[in-house]
């Protein structure tokens, strides 16, 4: 048993990506095992006039510490929890105070570990002082009086908190520390650079990529992180090559879970699908001045705005095949098309917050998209769209719509949730081309909605292993990307579409259950035993240190 469990990362009480996914469904199941001895610590970013919506302050064994903690001027803390199943103990830092002692913490770690600060730009400072102020708090921690721990696991997520691992490393060496990468930062930044990642991959050298794409600074910590860790971990068996080839250490695989306790269940499931369409459907008809019918094929990708990385570039070019494919067809059945990836988003459209309120079927002025952007002229998604001649006239056999903004339950024009939403729809298409994970489809799964990924997600190399790539039993259809086939993919995909199409309701709903049947398979409850196995490793690494001091 674990006498104390830290967990470190930007996204604690801060939702910015999948690793919030990760950490805030897999705090439940953690905290079942280890109660209040587990402790996520992340930043304190929020403010009185904009506080945080998922952090509780509370009253628990960690006020009587922060009540007596010497900690350095500079440095605040918020004690409380985290409003996610399982409510972890959780710890917000406040960090901005401490930035007068950056350039000492970069000596430091230069000399102690060879970290090379020198080239930092971006998110690196923000980043480094974070994990800086997060490893004081461990510190002053494990050192308290008052709880003498024993058996302490310190555990940091990305590079943007290696630095708090190395200062443990350091000064707090008895405590055991894991290390896990979502994503190398050389390997997003070589598909970001739009290079081809796979088919050269192993003459791709870490170091050498790092100096060509100015990234020495992140991919120098990180690297420093993987191998002064005592377990280094990953998300997936695509990730762990990249490791093994650009940060020159195998990491052991961990797999990413889901916690479906907030999925509807039963009756409240069929009621949630109903107002998720209606909602779609009611956008859908106040923007296009098009009446949809009950059956409307309601597809959907979402996810971060890389236009490559996410498949949103095979996703836009699969739906313009799907109509050229239905156009040479005789179509019965409507189908809307949704973008719902969040991009510089202004405001709501007032117009279509009008018409939706006064119940008003009328085209709109630009009736492809939800919400005013700042950039709509250079924006991505706007002009592939306005490209493709996709502009939403009556009797197209496909309407597409962009939703550029968060779906947080506030935007102005749909006020429901992400996954309020999703419920709705009939598949969701995510063709990723770099996914060291990916939980959109598997949150889709989930939720009983059928999806397609590719075979370089971790998500998507995992269904094959363990369903044999029968899309019909798992419900996620798992499509073959390379470096060189994107028009073989982008077809693929027009073929899954023109198959969901045409299937019955009965075919569709057995697909539904497929999936749901799927996402059980990679609940945490199943998947936490690899984190157990990466504790005990690292403890084990911890006790054989000490003896040796």
């Amino acid at each position: 048993m674990l006498d104390l469990l830290f967990e470190t990362s930007w996204e604690v009480c801060n939702k910015v990506g999948g690793i919030y996914a990760v950490l805030s469904t897999k705090a439940k199941t953690l905290q079942k095992r280890y109660k209040d001895h587990l402790i996520f610590i992340g930043p304190d970013i929020w403010t009185d006039e904009m506080p945080s919506p998922y952090f509780i302050e509370a009253k628990t064994w960690l006020s009587s510490w922060q009540a007596s903690a010497q900690l350095p001027a500079g440095l605040s803390v918020r004690v409380g929890r985290w409003d996610v199943p399982g409510k972890p103990l959780t710890i917000l830092v406040g960090f901005q105070g401490l930035y007068g002692r950056k350039n000492e913490l970069y000596s430091s770690m230069w000399n102690r570990f060879g970290v090379d600060s020198l080239h930092a730009y971006g998110d690196y400072d923000e980043s480094c002082v974070f994990a800086y102020a997060s490893a004081l708090v461990i510190e002053s921690l494990v050192t308290w009086p008052k709880v003498p721990p024993q058996r302490v696991v310190a555990h940091f997520d990305e590079w943007t908190t290696g630095m708090g691992l190395l200062y443990i490393k350091a000064h707090q060496p008895q405590v055991a520390t894991v290390f896990t990468t979502h994503a190398t930062s050389i390997g997003r930044s070589i598909c970001g650079n739009g290079k081809p990642l796979y088919d050269y991959f192993e003459g791709y050298h870490g170091d050498q990529m790092a100096d060509e794409l100015n990234m020495q600074s992140k991919h120098s910590l990180e690297k420093a992180a993987a191998h002064q860790c005592d377990v280094f971990t990953t998300v997936s068996e695509v990730t762990a090559r990249e490791c093994e080839q650009l940060l020159e250490r195998r990491p052991l695989v961990t797999p990413n879970g889901f916690e479906s306790n907030f999925v509807p269940r039963g009756k409240q499931m069929q009621e949630a699908r109903e107002r998720a369409r209606h909602k779609m459907l009611s956008v859908a008809s106040a923007l296009t001045g098009e009446s949809y019918s009950s059956d409307t094929l309601l597809i959907a990708t979402s996810g971060r705005y890389e236009v490559r990385n996410k498949g949103i570039d095979a996703y836009l070019d699969a739906i313009n095949e799907f109509r050229f494919a239905l156009n040479h067809k005789q179509h019965q059945r409507q189908v809307i098309a949704w973008v719902m990836v969040p991009a510089w988003v202004k405001s709501p459209r007032a117009d279509l917050a009008n018409s939706l309120a006064r119940n008003q079927v009328e085209r709109l002025f630009n009736p492809i998209v939800t919400h005013h952007l700042h950039n709509e002229e250079h924006d991505y998604v706007l002009g592939k769209i306005n490209a493709m001649g996709m502009h939403n006239q009556n009797g197209d056999p496909i309407a597409i719509i962009d939703v550029p903004c968060y779906l947080t339950g506030n935007d102005g024009i749909f006020d429901m949730s992400y996954y309020d939403l999703l419920v709705g729809l009939d598949a969701t298409i995510f063709p990723s081309y770099y996914e060291p994970w990916g939980y959109t489809p598997l949150e889709s799964a989930a939720f009983g909605v059928p999806t397609i990924t590719s075979d370089l997600s971790g998500f998507g190399q995992w269904v094959l292993q363990t369903q044999s790539g029968d899309s019909h039993k798992a419900g996620v259809a798992v499509v073959h990307r390379s470096d060189s086939n994107y028009s073989e993919t982008v077809h693929q995909l027009c073929m899954r579409l023109l198959s969901l199409y045409q299937m019955d309701a009965a075919s569709a709903h057995k697909l539904s259950n497929a999936a749901l049947k799927t996402s059980k398979l990679a609940s945490w409850e199943h998947f936490m035993q690899y984190y157990d196995q990466a504790y005990e490793q690292a403890l084990n690494a911890a006790a054989t240190r000490q003896k040796k001091r």
